[in-house]
């Protein structure tokens, strides 16, 4: 609790404090007394899988995430194989470190043809679908700003999101909402509605404007013109309750000590989500 505020949903995903390990995360997370941790891949490479999952189960975090599964589309039949491949190989790192979500970053279009890049990533998400249902791993398919469809996903809007987890079939695939990603929709509540029932993850950050970088963009909450909490709401309404992620990619918050970044976190998160 800070004051009268309920942070036992608070997540912190990795990416926020980039220049940490991941043993300086998830000790990091203990000190702060913060629940949960969203593992992303690169650094379970660092160390490896056996010792990530050490780690985070003597620690006694809950893991609301890996990140991230997805790149798809490519311009040959094998680099396509050997995305599903990796794939394959997330979705068993998810279910070893004790997660149930493994994110989706969808791809971008490798030869200009973004509608046959959809088509590789439905493709790809369901050649995986047997696999993740076999090791207890749910794919969360995270749409993107428009801004990143050149160069990380063809995959832009929840609706896009909801079509396709819908022409998919499968109650093993949902959707993320990302606010940083989906706050400009139009549509933004209708979809969250349709998506009811098949949401697998939440995360926060803020826009603030100027924008500082496309990429390393975001901002903690609070600074910038997204609201958040409606947004929470409605999520809420439509079936998620699980862990919250603080998801803040951004060159100076990277640069600041982790442990201020984590305080800054937590008064963020309790009064701005």
């Amino acid at each position: 609790m800070i004051g009268n505020v309920d942070v036992s949903r608070l997540s912190l995903n990795q990416i926020t404090t980039e220049n940490w390990s991941l043993k300086e995360a998830v000790d990091g997370c203990v000190r702060h007394d913060i629940p949960a941790i969203s593992v992303w891949r690169h650094k379970i490479a660092e160390i490896g899988l056996k010792e990530s999952k050490h780690l985070i189960h003597s620690s006694g975090l809950g893991v609301s995430s890996v990140c991230r599964g997805g790149m798809f589309p490519a311009p040959t039949a094998s680099e396509r194989q050997a995305r599903i491949d990796d794939n394959k190989r997330a979705i068993e790192e998810t279910a070893e470190l004790g997660s149930n979500v493994l994110v989706l970053v969808c791809g971008p279009a490798p030869n200009k043809d973004i509608q046959e890049s959809r088509k590789w990533v439905r493709e790809g998400i369901e050649s995986i679908i047997p696999f993740a249902e076999q090791q207890g791993v749910k794919l969360g398919i995270e749409p993107l700003h428009p801004m990143f469809a050149a160069d990380r996903s063809v995959i832009t809007t929840l609706g896009e999101a909801n079509a396709l987890q819908a022409s998919l079939g499968s109650t093993q695939v949902g959707v993320v909402v990302d606010v940083f990603h989906v706050w400009w929709d139009p549509f933004l509540y209708q979809e969250i509605e349709h998506a009811k029932g098949n949401i697998f993850g939440f995360h926060v950050s803020d826009w603030k404007v100027p924008l500082p970088d496309i990429f390393k963009g975001r901002s903690m909450m609070g600074e910038g013109i997204i609201d958040i909490p409606r947004i929470r709401k409605a999520v809420e309404k439509n079936g998620y309750h699980d862990f919250i992620e603080v998801e803040v990619i951004n060159q100076e918050i990277w640069d600041t000590p982790g442990d201020e970044t984590l305080k800054l976190m937590k008064n963020s998160f309790a009064s701005y989500v």
